[in-house]
């Protein structure tokens, strides 16, 4: 099995963990996640599969969809809820015009401090191991982006959202900034992640359900097949000839008159359809193939 399989990741386990969980369920032990999801959080998280997992480094910098409910009136630790409180738990009505105006801000690029608990790396250390140690957890802002920050619903304290927003954003630190600029506290409540980039919820397998094709002897039904992968990339289909020559490592040269003429990289399609490898241009209508699978 080769491809990718977006998981429906549910709540309470890590993006490890499910990757730990899919191995077992396949029998499969070369299997990766794209872009961790908190334990917290539930949808999509795209899991490579085989020798799709030598496409990894080209699933960067993808564009997220989120929906959250944030809960204002107190803060936690981790910024979300299953963090512990660092504040006096207080109920709040949060007045709707004030909270879309703030959203409004939060929007374009931001300087944004990670959650001390989180994945980030300190001279090694995951921030989450300093901070479970009590030790100091200095963390330094990053520039994010954020395209959208809509209000789908508030009801007393709690707000629900959706938010379109650039890779490394964390949807936890928006919250807990948001409870500071109202001077209530706020965190997390509920985190589900509806995109990343290509990738979608309506194209997402539960475990249950994957669980019912193994059953089923259709497991293979759930991966999106290599080729169809990284649209963003032009195709080049090469003869037979061409094929064994790229998979061997060799340079290939491509048609002056197709579409990949002048494109940096591209995907050489083998004739029965399969993605052979991923290439780089080395010199005008010459490429060379940086991953062959």
């Amino acid at each position: 099995m080769d491809g990718i399989l977006i998981l429906d990741k549910p709540s309470g386990i890590s993006s490890h963990g499910a990757v730990q969980h899919l191995r077992r369920l396949t029998g499969i032990q070369k299997i990766g996640h794209l872009g961790t999801l908190d334990p917290l959080g539930t949808g999509v998280l795209p899991m490579v599969v085989g020798r799709a997992t030598r496409l990894a480094r080209f699933f960067t910098h993808k564009e997220r969809v989120y929906e959250s409910v944030i809960h204002f009136g107190f803060s936690t630790d981790s910024y979300d809820a299953d963090g512990e409180p660092t504040s006096a738990v207080t109920e709040v009505n949060i007045n709707q015009n004030q909270l879309e105006h703030l959203l409004q801000q939060f929007q374009g690029h931001l300087m944004q401090l990670p959650p001390p608990i989180s994945a980030k790396k300190i001279e090694g250390m995951r921030a989450y191991q300093l901070a479970r140690k009590n030790q100091p957890v200095p963390l330094k802002p990053v520039e994010v982006e954020v395209y959208q920050f809509n209000l789908l619903n508030l009801e007393g304290s709690r707000a629900r959202v959706r938010v379109k927003c650039s890779t490394g954003t964390y949807l936890r630190s928006l919250a807990h900034d948001l409870g500071c600029e109202l001077g209530v506290g706020a965190h997390v409540q509920s985190l589900r992640r509806l995109a990343m980039g290509e990738f979608t919820i309506e194209d997402a397998y539960t475990i249950e359900e994957l669980e019912k094709l193994k059953d089923e002897n259709r497991l293979s039904e759930a991966l999106l097949q290599p080729s169809t992968l990284l649209p963003d990339l032009p195709m080049e289909r090469v003869d037979a000839a061409t094929a064994t020559r790229i998979t061997h490592g060799c340079d290939f040269r491509v048609s002056a008159f197709g579409k990949v003429k002048s494109a940096k990289l591209l995907k050489a399609i083998a004739p029965d359809g399969r993605l052979i490898a991923i290439a780089e241009a080395r010199l005008p209508l010459l490429y060379h193939p940086i991953v062959v699978l």
